[in-house]
């Protein structure tokens, strides 16, 4: 055997012995250790099973358990562990507004109507639904949908102006301010070859003086509703700050003729 197959070999021995080593090592590596798995405590809440529209009446088929974090569950929720009946309980309510699927059903925001009708359910205490005649020019251009806040605006003729000055004059001036849109009654029309919605009535949400307000006015002249950016609306306000100027209107009779006017 030449010394050429000797260093050969002597290689593939020590190749042979380095890998053997190298095997037996790994083979007595310790095991990784496991994953620890935190159990997440977690309560059924009452969810909605679909998406749920405001106005609409709740069966036990829009209703569903759904198991949520305890730490996530929050104190408005319905738990099952407190009312295992609420899916029967809350059967027949009326949503005062929308949820969309998997939303939490939480009870401020249901009511029971008691056989009235949806309109009187979801009225809060105290407050009126007055509707009022609109069209696309009297209600800013068919843009004006239900949870809006809009202005109600009083054009009349100016009838001391035209005794005065012989010529036909007009005024305009905002009677309610800030006012909640609750219902837009829509119908279909043909406008130009197509199909468009166009709103005829109103349903504002008033308290007992805007609504006096709104019935005098209806018989004063015309009235248009101007749409309120979301931006602008003010949770705090007072519904007098309207009635304290309207009450300030006084009647004025000029030659027979009777006509209202703002007192100074």
């Amino acid at each position: 055997m030449n010394s050429a197959r000797l260093i050969v070999l002597g290689v593939a021995i020590v190749a042979g012995g380095l890998a053997a080593l190298l095997a037996s090592n790994l083979g007595s590596a310790p095991p990784p250790p496991p994953v620890r798995v935190e159990k997440v405590e977690t309560v059924g809440v009452l969810v909605a099973a679909k998406d749920i529209g405001i106005g609409h009446a709740l069966s036990e088929g829009d209703l569903t358990w759904q198991h949520w974090p305890v730490s996530a569950a929050g104190d408005a929720f319905v738990r099952q562990s407190n009312q295992p009946d609420a899916v029967s309980k809350y059967a027949g309510s009326i949503a005062r507004a929308p949820f969309s699927t998997g939303e939490p059903i939480r009870a401020n925001k249901l009511i029971k109507a008691e056989g009235s009708g949806y309109m009187a359910a979801i009225l809060p205490s105290g407050m009126r639904a007055v509707s009022t005649r609109i069209s696309p020019e009297t209600g800013a251009g068919g843009f004006i949908l239900p949870n809006d806040r809009v202005d109600v605006i009083l054009s009349q003729r100016d009838r001391a102006a035209e005794q005065a000055t012989g010529i036909k004059s007009h005024i305009s001036e905002t009677i309610l301010s800030d006012v909640r849109v609750l219902a837009i009654d829509q119908v279909v029309e043909e406008k130009d070859g197509q199909q468009v919605v166009v709103g005829r009535t109103a349903t504002l949400g008033l308290t007992r003086r805007q609504a006096e307000i709104l019935a005098q006015a209806h018989q004063e002249g015309s009235l248009s509703l101007a749409l309120r950016s979301l931006a602008d609306a003010d949770p705090n306000r007072r519904a007098s700050d309207d009635t304290d100027r309207f009450d300030k209107r006084i009647d004025m009779v000029r030659f027979g003729v009777t006509s209202t006017t703002a007192a100074k």
